[in-house]
């Protein structure tokens, strides 16, 4: 363990990441690169990991913090509670993964009821330290006080109209003055404790606040969900604060090195005049673009466009890079990889590889498996015709359609219940993120390309709208306005997060395709990999699309989901109910075409790569017809007269057929299908099921050697707990071959194995392998039978 608990921003470097974390190894790295950066110092995430053992800050860590203060107010020329020059600092915390918004933040740590007139140099500055004072103490009040910040805004709405205030910048010294004084009014009637007039006490509050952050609900979800370690901490950064709401000439941004939702060169991002940095991220004013402080300060776009460059040469990779403008000065407050869509992900990659920045195998370690999944996101199909009711800022790609919601809950309790739904906010805020987890896409009426909704949206993979000004949203009464179109909860809405547009109603969607540059990636893949992907595919056209994608072959195709269709069902049903061999052959013989065209069209796409079939494996429950409706359908006939009337005979030989169903489906039903009579149990009690299956695969193989196919046929035998249940199936298959083949045999070399899914197997495997060509595993059964519970059941309930 570290024997220092506090950094100094100038004592740091990159390499420092798991102590200082993301945030504050960037501010070291910046510093030491000699760039505007505000001074501070970074207390570790070993700091933070003690913290949360002890639940206090210990003495020697306070004792470190005094002397880091002490220097601070040396390098700045001003003091902590000094009413003349009192210095201000922000408490951030920075975690060693990025979790934007997760964590908290305090600004203007330092200001008290005396040292909030030093802020002003002079009477015309009023208004900016008044408006100082009162962010703190609302932002005070909540992060560290734990009062509602709806709260807060209630107070400032009040505000505003009891003086007829139409916006922000209209409200004078005394108005902010007056409304400072409110919140701390309000402060001590929600806790019972004042607002802390004490500036050390500010601090030390301030610094645990952040290290308590770590474990609040919505940090939880994000490190769940992006699998980051529980015991990693934060860092907390103690930086002097720069003020980007000091006049016309100040404001405050986010710009990233490319285009984070397309990974397209040239700066991206928003900047604010006259707000600090919450203003632009929190979404509660939508920024303009960053090509606006181009036209209104050039100098200082030069010169962060200079810097932007430099840090992403630095870093070789993307950044997100926070600023702030102080009377036409630049600071730079924090760079970090950014936040980016699969789509960027992959150009960004590839672009920084041809670009000789990066090498094809780093490119290729940049992409999470995540991000694959992501590229193929569904769009809204081109040939539907369309008129957009409104349009915000694309702000993370793909298509969303779903039932309207307003409230995070509501999103997560509709998803639970199997339906799909669009969050729709004012803004979001970190607390909503269950919400943006449940549905299929955020819509914001409030924030910009950097705000929480987007910067979320887009690491989940998730389309997201912000900033769709058209749109009014009455979060209370459910519902929303966009003109005069009226959206309740439960209406169906659509949207594209590519284009802005915002559609009503069910919109058909379409499947993503390849890009240049994905498959560019592959090709890369394919270069260095050791290993084949290949594709589980039921149908000819599963495997149609899955060589498109570039698998090189099926390795399972689960034959009982061939028999699902609606006009199959019943042929299976009166196979498995046959009360007699004939029955039960009549039935095979009606099968065996259907699964001869099956396997035939399989063989045809692979058309030289291996197909392995998993021969039937049908708990009987999913084949059989429901009891509780055949017992209703009974009792409607039985009832369906009055008491003195006969039945006809049409009547007298339903019934009597279903009385005979119900008893065939009571004699097969079974206590635990799962665990009962299914996989090679079914085959060997009946032989002839699987002698079909193999009649219908050697059949369709010779039918597609003779159109010239090559044909690379595996059979896979499933549920196998002994040997000789193998070596019996695998007899047969030989058998069949040899019949069906005939002089062909020679061209249609196969392989005989099994699926390894329940314990014995796997205790018995090298027996099993003595028989079988191959093994694959399955890893729902071992789980099921080795555990003894439902990964189904149990990943939604307990074990989470």
């Amino acid at each position: 363990m570290s024997e220092q608990w506090v950094y100094c921003f100038h004592q740091g470097h990159a390499g420092m990441r798991e102590l200082l974390g993301g945030k504050g190894a960037g501010l070291a790295e910046m510093t030491r690169a000699g760039l505007p950066v505000p001074p501070g110092f970074t207390i570790t995430t070993e700091a933070c990991r003690v913290y949360q053992a002890n639940g206090r800050l210990t003495d020697e860590l306070l004792d470190e913090i005094g002397k880091a203060v002490r220097w601070l107010e040396h390098e700045k020329g001003q003091w902590l509670a000094d009413p003349r020059r009192p210095l201000l600092i922000s408490v951030r915390s920075g975690a060693v993964d990025s979790m934007p918004g997760m964590m908290d933040t305090i600004l203007n740590v330092g200001l008290n009821d005396e040292t909030v007139a030093g802020l002003a140099d002079n009477s015309s500055e009023l208004v900016f330290a008044y408006d100082c004072y009162q962010r703190l103490v609302s932002m005070f009040g909540n992060v560290v006080m734990d009062v509602e910040p709806f709260f807060f805004e209630q107070k400032k709405q009040q505000l505003m109209a009891k003086y007829g205030y139409r916006s922000e910048a209209e409200v004078p010294a005394r108005g902010w003055r007056e409304l400072t004084e409110d919140y701390q009014d309000l402060i001590y009637y929600k806790t019972g404790r004042p607002f802390p007039q004490n500036v050390n006490t500010q601090l030390r509050m301030a610094i645990e606040a952040v290290f308590r952050s770590w474990n609040n609900p919505r940090a939880k979800v994000y490190r769940k969900v992006h699998g980051i370690p529980e015991d990693a901490g934060t860092a907390v950064n103690v930086q002097a604060m720069v003020f980007g709401n000091k006049g016309a000439s100040s404001g405050t941004g986010v710009v990233f090195t490319r285009n984070p939702s397309t990974g397209d060169q040239g700066l991206y991002g928003e900047y604010l005049n006259e707000a600090q940095g919450e203003d632009v991220v929190s979404g509660v004013r939508t920024p303009r673009p960053i090509a606006s402080l181009a036209d209104e300060m050039p100098e200082v776009y030069s010169q962060l466009a200079r810097i932007a460059e430099m840090l992403e040469t630095h870093y070789a990779d993307l950044q997100d890079i926070e600023f702030t403008v102080e009377m036409g000065k630049l600071y730079v407050l924090q760079t970090r990889g950014g936040k980016r869509s699969a789509q960027a992900a992959v150009k960004v990659a590839v672009d920084m590889a041809n670009e000789g920045t990066i090498s094809r195998e780093q490119a290729l370690m940049r992409i999470e498996p995540e991000h694959l999944d992501q590229l193929l996101h569904r769009t809204i199909d081109p040939t539907a015709k369309l008129d957009a009711v409104a349009t915000g800022l694309p702000s993370s790609p793909g298509a969303a359609c779903g039932q309207a919601v307003f409230h995070a809950d509501t999103a997560e309790r509709w998803a639970k219940e199997g339906r799909q739904t669009v969050l729709i906010r004012t803004e979001t805020t970190p607390e909503d993120i269950h919400g943006v987890l449940a549905a299929q896409g955020v819509l914001t009426q409030r924030g910009g390309m950097t705000s929480h909704a987007a910067v979320v949206a887009r690491g989940l993979g998730k389309p997201c709208i912000c900033g769709c000004e058209a749109l009014q949203v009455d979060a209370e009464r459910r519902r929303a306005m966009i003109g005069e179109a009226v959206i309740e909860e439960g209406d169906w809405i659509t949207f594209d997060g590519a284009s802005g547009r915002i559609y009503r109603g069910q919109v058909p969607l379409v499947e993503a395709g390849m890009s240049e540059e994905l498959t560019q990636l592959l090709h890369w893949a394919d270069d260095i990999r050791h290993m084949r992907v290949m594709a589980n595919a039921d149908s000819p056209e599963d495997a149609r699309r899955a060589r498109q994608f570039g698998a090189e072959g099926v390795g399972l195709c689960r034959t009982e989901h061939m028999f699902m269709a609606s006009e199959r069902l019943p042929v299976v049903q009166r196979m498995i109910l046959a009360d007699s061999g004939k029955a039960r052959a009549e039935a095979l013989a009606e099968l065996l075409p259907m699964q001869q065209a099956d396997f035939a069209g399989l063989f045809r796409e692979m058309d030289g790569l291996p197909v392995t079939i998993r021969l039937l494996d049908p708990p009987l429950h999913e084949f059989l017809p429901d009891m509780e409706r055949l017992s209703d359908s009974l009792a409607e006939l039985q009832s369906g007269r009055s008491s003195n009337e006969a039945p006809s005979a049409a009547e007298l030989r339903r019934m009597g057929e279903l009385e005979s169903l119900i008893g065939k489906v009571r004699d097969l039903r079974e206590t635990n299908p799962m665990m009962g009579q299914r996989g090679c149990r079914l085959g060997i009690v009946f032989p002839e099921i699987y002698a079909m299956q193999l009649q219908a695969i050697f059949r369709a193989a010779k039918q597609c050697l003779l159109e010239g196919v090559v044909v690379k046929p595996s059979l896979m035998v499933p549920l196998v707990g002994h040997v000789g249940e193998l070596r019996l199936l695998r007899e047969q298959a030989f058998r069949i071959a040899t019949e069906e083949l005939g002089e062909h045999a020679r061209r249609c070399p196969f392989t005989v194995g099994t699926m390894i899914e329940v314990p014995r197997a796997a205790l018995t495997a090298g027996q099993l392998a003595a028989v079988a060509d191959f093994f694959s595993f399955g890893t729902n059964d071992l789980t099921q039978m080795t555990l003894g519970f439902s990964r189904d059941d149990a990943e939604g309930k307990f074990l989470n």
